[in-house]
């Protein structure tokens, strides 16, 4: 497979492994496989809510306000 990057990508993906002192290809691998890595999470995540509402497993709005809260106090 190949993949085309402008020039102006391409430089900051070497300057990045320069500076991390890698390979701009081991760079673009590790982002493929996180990228995909998170795709197949959040399919999986999404399934997992559709079937929980199919099931009618809802959380009430005002539980959603008080998780809210509890994680970001005011």
């Amino acid at each position: 497979m190949e993949v085309h990057l402008s020039p102006e990508l391409e430089g900051q993906l070497q300057r990045i492994a320069a500076e991390q002192g890698r390979d701009a290809e081991s760079l673009v691998f590790e982002a493929v496989e996180r990228l995909v890595g998170h795709e197949e999470w959040f399919v999986r995540e999404v399934e997992q809510g559709l079937a929980a509402a199919d099931r009618g497993e809802f959380i009430e709005h005002a539980e959603v306000g008080k998780l809210i809260d509890s994680r970001y106090p005011g």
